[in-house]
């Protein structure tokens, strides 16, 4: 078993040959989902259906991940970063039966979804904790920059592929959705290949083994009672919190709908602005990767938020007419995007610094909880807010059309554009405010790095 893993790639090279295979799936994974997401917009037309994929993909994930977390710890990491590769794998599969016999329909794609959250639940616990022990401390931030990169890396090529196979269905009497699943089902051998192939270290089972508590419940809340015993780890996901659930309030949610509904469901238009987010954090991942980040990492938490935020706001002044306007959304959703690794990367390296390595399966699954908890309650509220509250307001006579028409016109879409401006707004508030609290801004000296704490002791 030894000579096997001596034999078996390692350390860095161990993580670059994951990420490849990781980036040819999410390859796949993003076609599929940019070609169903217009599909299920030509179907319904309502934000409300494309809300719902995420709330289904969304709740499942969250309940989970108490007892994923506790499994991260407990059993072999390699395993349980491969279970959400086989689920991914075996779900496209049964979609790509029910669209091509004819039977598929939206509820579908609601369990897909939600069957995908289940066990996508164990990849970023696992790969998260893994990575503490295959690479050396200094390069946390940037091969967390670099997982960040690998799926808006695949991002850039997967919405010009998905919507030129599209089009060109369209225009050639073929269905571009079919071939689009069958390059999505091949993608998976990559991932799960590249995982077979690597040495993924497993912490010392007695260390882990101090951590246990009197019963399987008792140890899968161990992640929420670490937490909750440090406040300043508590404030610091807080923030992670707020803000999400404001950027999915907007971008998570109604980006796809708003350009969709003010294009005329223009499949190269969405497509590029996907692309340009793609681009977006490529550059700023890799940007994260070479320079690694403010030397204290919650600068690079608060005002990576604050411009991400400021890119919402700039997203909703754009419209396809006049045409020039279309590049205000390009802008906006670049720098959004632009800064992603940035937020994520240098939050990554705190926790990863400050929590031991044998518990951060739990804590980092009931961290994701916390953080991850306001998106599908913003989806829930932020598809039938433009449906039924935003969009009526400001069609042509709404009764919001008077007076913020100017602003971000009149017809479809123009009420998720309005919505985008507000959250920005709101977003800036949230993210500069943090500086005034001192258990978020003084977070990284409030606590000692885990290895340190294991040195004195």
């Amino acid at each position: 078993m030894e000579t096997s893993q001596r034999r078996s790639p390692s350390g860095m090279k161990a993580f670059w040959i994951a990420w490849a295979g990781q980036l040819i799936s999410l390859l796949g994974s993003g076609m599929t989902q940019f070609a169903l997401t217009i599909w299920i917009y030509r179907v319904t037309s309502r934000a409300t259906d494309l809300a719902l994929i995420g709330v289904f993909f969304m709740v499942p994930l969250l309940v989970m991940s108490p007892i994923v977390g506790l499994m991260v710890d407990r059993y072999n990491r390699k395993l349980m970063m491969m279970l959400s590769d086989l689920a991914a794998g075996a779900t496209t599969v049964v979609v790509f039966f029910l669209y091509t016999s004819g039977n598929l329909e939206v509820w579908h794609l609601y369990v897909n979804a939600a069957i995908n959250g289940v066990f996508q639940g164990f990849q970023w616990p696992a790969y998260s904790a893994a990575l503490s022990m295959m690479v050396d401390k200094k390069q946390y931030v940037r091969v967390s920059s670099l997982l960040d990169v690998a799926g808006p890396a695949s991002g850039i090529v997967s919405p010009i592929l998905g919507g030129a196979i599209i089009g060109l269905g369209d225009a050639g009497g073929f269905d571009g959705l079919t071939i689009i699943m069958l390059i999505d089902i091949v993608s998976f051998i990559a991932a799960i290949a590249s995982l077979l192939f690597i040495h993924i270290p497993n912490p010392d089972p007695q260390a882990a083994e101090k951590t246990r508590g009197e019963g399987f419940i008792q140890e899968a809340l161990y992640g929420f009672r670490y937490i909750l015993q440090r406040p300043a780890l508590l404030a610091l996901q807080s923030v992670f919190m707020a803000g999400n659930f404001i950027f999915s309030m907007a971008r998570g949610t109604l980006l796809a709908p708003m350009l969709l509904a003010r294009t005329g469901t223009n499949a190269w238009i969405f497509g590029a602005s996907q692309t340009i987010g793609a681009i977006g954090m490529v550059i700023g991942g890799v940007v994260v990767g070479a320079w690694g980040g403010f030397k204290r990492r919650i600068h690079g938490v608060l005002l990576g938020w604050a411009m991400g935020f400021f890119g919402i706001l700039i997203t909703g002044f754009g419209r396809s007419d006049p045409s020039w306007m279309i590049g205000i959304w390009a802008v906006g959703i670049f720098l959004a995007a632009l800064i992603v690794s940035l937020i994520n990367a240098s939050n990554q390296a705190i926790w990863m610094a400050k929590v031991p390595v044998e518990v951060q399966g739990r804590v980092f699954s009931a961290r994701r909880l916390i953080a991850w908890f306001a998106n599908p309650l913003a989806a829930l509220i932020a598809g039938p807010l433009a449906d039924y509250v935003m969009e009526p307001a400001m069609m042509v006579g709404g009764p919001a059309a008077g007076t913020f028409g100017w602003l971000v016109g009149t017809g479809p879409g123009a009420g998720m554009s309005l919505l985008f401006i507000l959250t920005g707004f709101v977003g800036l508030a949230v993210s500069l405010g943090s500086y005034l609290i001192p258990l978020i801004r003084d977070v990284e000296s409030i606590l000692p790095d885990h290895d340190a704490v294991g040195a004195e002791g």
